[in-house]
């Protein structure tokens, strides 16, 4: 007799594949993976003929695979390396360096995410990230923190993985579904100020087939207990470019507290899928479009009593001031500082700079305490640049 067996997303874990290293990702209740079809209908609709009959059939024909379609959620966890030496083990980098779980995930979104296994040393190991030996970084200034940028990033096709999916994995039958050439598109972060730093991944991949679990081999500090970042630290910077137009606290700064907030960095990407006759097709790879980095947060409106101090009072009224309306494009510089600032005891922490953000004039929102939301768009310093977002963390040794 058959014995049915259910899987649980509980019971599943996801792995990250380029070449020959695996990484294990711990992923969110939530996750979600599909490849649908595309079919073309066929109808008719004619009139009727002398015997008052009217033909009203359809014919279905499947056309091609759409490419499959991934999301899922991760905590930002930063940790410093523990420091002995051991090939393709971020947890034991030879020389402490600031690392995160979900590295590697940053790496596929901004370029294309070559690894080479370390001898001890992973600072060039993930295109686009510069690892820190700092052990205590001043986040706040920003300095010894490892950082990500997307200089690479201008290309018509990023790097790409294959992305495991296992069901069951600690069981003796799991089932594995492999995403293959899966491309990372949108990371999102969305700041709920009694949870954790989480960050949701979404993108595209070209097939999704069952296949067998991969061995880890890129160990990082997935069970540390010490490298989660409390959304409740949060702190935020706002610089004004032209302190003429937007004075602040008399140097262009303006002092808000957070209630609220998100980060989206999109990559626009598109699959192609040719579009043959007489064969369902599958998709052969991705494009990207405008990259678009862009977010919201909101504050308190709070009392002003006196000059212009750079509070949320005076952010809204230099936002509409006379002045302002003139200037249809506007630069600040703006930090989220995810975790706080200060020495290594305020680690584990994320940063993400914009210094050139055009912000949107500020709305009302009246609830119990009236708030102010604000949302903005990340540019470059020239349309072609790449430097409309930086990316910078650092974490504890794991526990």
């Amino acid at each position: 007799m058959a014995v049915d067996t259910l899987y649980f997303s509980r019971d599943s874990k996801m792995y990250v594949e380029i070449g020959s290293n695996v990484w294990e990702i711990p992923v969110l209740d939530g996750f979600s993976f599909s490849q649908a079809n595309n079919s073309t209908e066929v109808t008719l609709s004619e009139m009727e003929d002398t015997s008052g009959t009217s033909k009203r059939g359809r014919r279905v024909f499947n056309d091609s695979l759409a490419p499959v379609e991934w999301s899922f959620s991760t905590y930002a966890r930063p940790f410093l390396s523990e420091g002995s030496t051991a090939a393709g083990n971020a947890e034991k980098d030879g020389t402490d360096k600031h690392h995160a779980v979900e590295e590697i995930l940053w790496a596929l979104m901004a370029g294309s995410a070559t690894y080479t296994a370390p001898g001890g040393s992973q600072a060039t190991a993930l295109t686009g990230l510069t690892f820190s030996s700092t052990a205590t970084p001043n986040t706040t200034a920003g300095t010894g923190m490892s950082a990500l940028d997307f200089n690479s990033s201008n290309k018509a096709t990023l790097g790409t993985a294959n992305i495991y999916f296992s069901l069951d994995d600690g069981g003796s039958d799991p089932v594995v579904y492999k995403l293959t050439e899966a491309v990372v598109n949108e990371a999102s972060v969305d700041f709920d100020v009694d949870g954790i730093a989480t960050i949701a991944w979404s993108g595209f991949g070209k097939t999704l087939t069952e296949d067998s679990k991969p061995t880890r081999t890129v160990f990082e500090a997935i069970n540390s207990t010490n490298n989660y970042i409390r959304n409740r630290l949060t702190q935020l910077a706002v610089t004004a470019g032209d302190t003429t137009t937007f004075p602040g606290s008399g140097s262009g700064v303006y002092t808000l507290t957070l209630t609220g907030g998100n980060i989206t960095i999109s990559n626009n990407i598109s699959f192609l899928t040719p579009e043959t006759l007489g064969t369902v097709n599958l998709p052969i790879g991705h494009v990207t479009g405008a990259r678009s980095v862009s977010g919201s947060f909101t504050c308190y409106l709070g009392l002003d009593s006196g000059t212009n101090t750079g509070t949320s009072t005076d952010f809204f009224n230099d936002l509409t001031s006379a002045a302002s309306r003139d200037k249809i494009v506007n630069a600040f510089d703006i930090t989220f500082k995810l975790g706080g600032v200060g020495t290594s005891s305020s680690v584990p922490v994320y940063q993400f700079n914009f210094p050139t953000a055009h912000l949107e004039i500020p709305a009302h929102s009246v609830e119990d305490v009236i708030s102010l939301e604000t949302s903005f768009q990340a540019l470059p310093s020239t349309i072609g640049s790449t430097n409309e977002v930086a990316v910078k963390f650092a974490g504890v040794t794991p526990d």
